[in-house]
Formats: structure tokens, sequence, C-alpha cells
């Protein structure tokens, strides 16, 4: 059971152009588990079963950094190398943020999401 308590972030809305395809990325790369909700939406849950969400069409992509999201990994640079093979692109390489291990990525649909080495 995730962690129930007030002001704590437990659910996104993904933008998506072709919602398998954006499952499918996730779920390869990071590992979340997908499931169809009851009203039968391709849904998500992270690997900590902490945060859970969904992906959702008719929105534009989350383009250009404003909130900016990060997904903790275990190797940034093992994870580059995924997101690559599944269809995302890097936008910032390791170095960045030194000394903190960070990137940032594009995924198949367009969003630019973080990745922090944990």
């Amino acid at each position: 059971m995730p962690t129930l308590a007030n002001g704590k972030l437990c659910y996104l809305e993904i933008p998506a152009v072709d919602v398998r395809q954006s499952g499918d990325f996730y779920s390869r790369v990071f590992g979340w588990a997908l499931r169809r909700r009851g009203d039968g939406a391709l849904a998500f849950d992270d690997t900590v079963g902490e945060v859970s969400g969904v992906w959702v069409t008719g929105r534009p992509p989350a383009s250009e950094p404003g909130l900016l999201i990060y997904i903790m990994v275990d190797d940034v640079e093992k994870t580059i190398a995924a997101l690559v093979q599944h269809g995302g692109e890097v936008i910032q390489p390791i170095g960045a943020d030194a000394p903190e291990v960070t990137a940032r990525f594009r995924d198949p649909a367009g969003n630019v999401f973080g990745i922090f080495e944990q």
C-alpha cells in the first residue's frame, strides 16, 4: 500500500500521442506496472507503488521544462541507453547539474522529464 499523507504527490496525467507506445516506453525503461482502470484507460504504478497515473490524449506534450519531474533511477547511464533504445531522446546529458548525477530526456510523445541517480 502506498503511503497516504496530506500533501503527498500521488498521481500524474502524462500527455500521449499513442497511449500504448507511451505505456510500453515507461514500462520497459523504468519498470512501471501497467494496468487497465475500470473505465478502460491504460494506467501505471511506479516501481514502489507510491505514484500512479494515466496517459491522456488530446493534450500538448510538456515539451519544455517548466514544471520538471525527475524519475529516480539506479544508474543514469544505463537508463539513458534504455530510453534511447525504446524511442526516447536525451536533451540534457549527464553533468549539467553536477555534483548531482542527472540527465533530461524527451519521451516518444514529446514530454520532457529528468532522471536522477540515487
